[in-house]
C-alpha cells in the first residue's frame, strides 16, 4: 500500500470544486507508486488521477514535472497532463499536500516485457527526447555520478551485509566511472526512470509515459542507458540481446546516435546500474520494517553492473551489427 496520505470526502470535494470537472462520483487509493500518494477520482467528467506529493518530492521542482508533462502532451506525446483549475493553476493543496490532478492514461504495464515493446518504448523514449528540446524549464539530475558518491559514503561498509565485499566492489567501480564519465554528449530532457511500470501498452503498443518525478537534464543516452537496464535483461538475470536490439534500433530509427554516444553506451549502461544498485543498498541499510513500501533487492543491480562491467563495444548491446 503507497498511500501515505489520508484525503477526507469533505475535503476531497472541496479540492474538486475548485475545477470543471463536475462532482465527484467515487474515489479510491492506489496501491501502486513509492514516492507520492495517487487517488483514482472519478467525476462526471471522467476519472482523473489526484495525486499528493509527500515529502521526497522536492515543492520547488513541481512546476518543472507538471509543466513538463503539459509540453510533452502538447508535443504529441501519450502522457498525462495535469488539469488547471479555474484560476489556470496545475498545483494546489490538499490534506496539507501539494497536490495536483492528472488526467487517466488507458493501458497496463507488462511485467514481462517482449522484443515488441522494447521496440516500441525505444520509438516512444526518442520522442520524448526529441520533444523534450523545446522545453524551456531546466533542472539538473541530482543523481547522476556526482550524487553516487554521497549515497555510497552514506551506506559505507555496511553494504557487505547484503553481499560479502560489496562495499570494496563498489569503491572500486565508482572510482573508475567517476575518471571516465563522459561529458561532452549531446543534452537535453531525460526521464531518468523509465522502468516497465512507467509504461503503459493497449497490446503492442504504447498508450502513455507516466511517473516524470526524476525527469531531468541530463545526457540523452544515459537515459537510453537506464532503460537497457530495466527493460533488457530476463528474471534470471540474464541479458537479452534481442530486446535490446530491437530497443536501440526503434531508437537510433527516430533519433540517430552520434559517434560519442554509440561508444559511450557502455560506461552509461554501467553508470545506471551503479546508480540504481546505489540507491537500493541505502533504502535496503536504511528502511524501517514498518514501512508502506518494501525496498527493492540490492542484488538485481550487482548482477547487472557485473555483466556491464564485462562489455567492451556498444555492438555487445546488438546495435551495429
Amino acid at each position: 500500500m503507497a498511500v501515505y496520505t489520508e484525503v477526507s470526502d469533505e475535503e476531497l470535494q472541496a479540492f474538486i470544486a475548485g475545477y470543471d470537472l463536475g462532482n465527484v462520483l467515487s474515489f479510491k487509493g492506489i496501491a501502486e507508486g513509492v514516492e507520492n500518494t495517487n487517488y483514482l477520482v472519478r467525476t462526471e467528467a471522467g476519472p482523473h488521477i489526484l495525486t499528493l506529493y509527500e515529502k521526497r518530492v522536492r515543492e520547488e521542482d513541481l512546476p518543472f514535472f507538471l509543466g513538463l508533462m503539459e509540453h510533452l502532451a502538447a508535443s504529441g506525446l501519450a502522457c498525462p497532463v495535469p488539469v488547471r483549475d479555474r484560476e489556470g493553476q496545475m498545483l494546489r493543496e490538499v490534506a496539507g499536500r501539494p497536490a495536483a490532478i492528472i488526467t487517466f492514461l488507458d493501458g497496463l504495464w507488462v511485467r514481462r516485457p517482449s522484443t515488441e515493446h522494447c521496440a516500441a518504448l525505444g520509438e516512444t523514449l526518442a520522442r520524448l527526447h526529441l520533444a523534450g528540446q523545446t522545453f524551456s524549464m531546466t533542472r539538473p539530475n541530482a543523481l547522476s555520478v556526482t550524487g553516487w558518491r554521497p549515497l555510497y559514503d552514506a551506506s559505507g561498509a555496511r553494504a557487505d551485509e547484503i553481499v560479502d565485499g560489496l562495499h570494496e566492489e563498489l569503491g572500486r567501480e565508482l572510482d573508475e566511472l567517476e575518471a571516465k564519465w563522459p561529458t561532452d554528449l549531446p543534452q537535453g530532457i531525460i526521464h531518468a526512470d523509465l522502468f516497465p511500470d512507467n509504461v503503459f501498452f493497449l497490446g503492442r503498443d504504447v498508450s502513455g509515459v507516466i511517473d516524470f518525478y526524476f525527469a531531468c537534464n541530463d545526457a540523452l543516452a544515459y537515459d537510453i542507458a537506464i532503460c537497457l537496464n530495466a527493460w533488457c535483461f530476463e528474471v534470471d538475470a540474464a541479458f537479452n540481446i534481442t530486446k535490446a536490439r530491437a530497443l536501440l534500433r526503434a531508437y537510433t530509427y527516430v533519433r540517430p546516435f552520434s559517434k560519442e554516444e554509440f561508444d559511450a553506451l557502455p560506461i552509461l549502461a554501467r553508470g545506471a546500474a551503479m546508480r540504481f544498485l546505489l540507491t537500493r543498498v541505502y533504502d535496503w541499510l536504511n528502511t524501517s520494517s514498518d514501512a508502506l513500501v518494501r525496498p527493492k533487492d540490492p542484488n538485481e543491480y550487482v548482477r547487472k553492473l557485473r555483466f556491464h562491467r564485462g562489455v567492451t563495444s556498444t555492438r555487445e548491446y546488438g546495435l551495429g551489427e
